[in-house]
């Protein structure tokens, strides 16, 4: 094998390595912006849950309206 032969055959396979890491990277990245919007989604939901939690707890502290008791008292 020449020393061309070696280097051709070694840019081939750097090419194909680059290829491969090209590919990992697009996988990487799309995995990344998917986890992002469930994140994103999950915070959304959180600070709803939040609201109605504080909300309920409002209400539950606020004193009653004085409901007369039942007739049969």
């Amino acid at each position: 094998m020449t020393d061309r032969e070696r280097l051709a055959q070694r840019i081939d396979e750097l090419e194909i390595r680059v290829a491969h890491q090209d590919r990992a990277l697009e996988d990487l990245n799309e995995s990344f912006a998917t986890q992002w919007r469930t994140i994103d989604e999950l915070a959304r939901k959180l600070s709803a849950l939040e609201s109605r939690l504080h909300t309920v707890e409002q209400s539950a502290d606020a004193p009653s309206s004085a409901e007369p008791p039942p007739p049969h008292y």
